[in-house]
């Protein structure tokens, strides 16, 4: 994937921290994020606004949870979309693709038949879907990144890096259908495969690179906490809870 531009718009305003150079101790509040969801949920269970309400609490930002998906975490003039994915190997993965919403040319344009349609012109149009939300997040913050938790099935292994969320030029790319009735779109320069857009349910991926400095750890497995033990550590009472009907 090619080098991302630098971006005028940001470089009067510091961020709170250089891309992937997280605040001390991230590192291991995080792995202590991690223990405790396993030990009080007792299943590997990490969803998309989980990740959003830890990656905030750990940044001291706010977490703001968005329809647009761009700005769930907001610390003064950064926004941060926050993403998960899963990989076996979440520490050496080179490449991961995220879902980045749902880009739907019938609803933003008022296109009928999707089926056969010109691909270069239809990725076109999907890649003007995305930078109209992007641009109007650019609006409101001067810098705009995406957070992306990479995470093992058993949450044991993690890793974490950021990239700045851009614009992408239509004339970068070439746009094809694939054996599945889904447009993928390519670098000119590279002919490295960067989106996918399936006509079912319009969701469009972006390839990603890992970068080399993302932030990688790995926890030991806790025991799971007796729900019992919880209640009566914080005093559970019969009269907390009224049966209304």
């Amino acid at each position: 994937m090619p080098e991302r531009p630098r971006l005028r718009t940001v470089e009067k305003y510091k961020p709170p921290h250089p891309l992937n150079k997280f605040p001390k101790h991230f590192a291991f509040n995080l792995g202590r994020e991690l223990v405790y969801l396993l030990a009080s949920r007792g299943t590997p269970r990490l969803e998309g606004p989980d990740w959003e309400e830890i990656f905030a609490r750990l940044v001291g930002a706010q977490w703001k949870p968005s329809n647009v998906g761009l700005d769930d975490v907001v610390l003064q003039q950064t926004a941060w979309g926050a993403k998960t994915v899963k990989n076996r190997r979440p520490s050496t993965v080179l490449k991961i693709r995220l879902i980045s919403g749902r880009n739907s040319p019938v609803y933003s344009f008022g296109n009928g038949e999707i089926g056969g349609a010109a691909p270069n012109d239809l990725g076109e149009k999907i890649l003007s879907i995305w930078n109209e939300r992007v641009a109007g997040i650019r609006k409101l913050y001067k810098h705009v990144r995406t957070v992306v938790l990479i995470k093992s099935d058993d949450l044991l292994e993690a890793a974490v890096f950021e990239f700045d969320t851009i614009l992408y030029r239509f004339e970068d790319y070439w746009w094809q259908w694939n054996e599945r009735n889904n447009l993928e779109g390519f670098n000119k320069g590279t002919n490295q495969h960067i989106f996918t857009w399936q006509p079912h349910g319009s969701q469009f991926t972006i390839i990603e690179d890992v970068p080399r400095d993302r932030l990688a750890i790995r926890i030991k497995k806790p025991p799971v906490v007796d729900r019992g033990e919880i209640l009566k550590i914080i005093k559970f009472d019969e009269s907390w809870v009224e049966i209304i009907k």
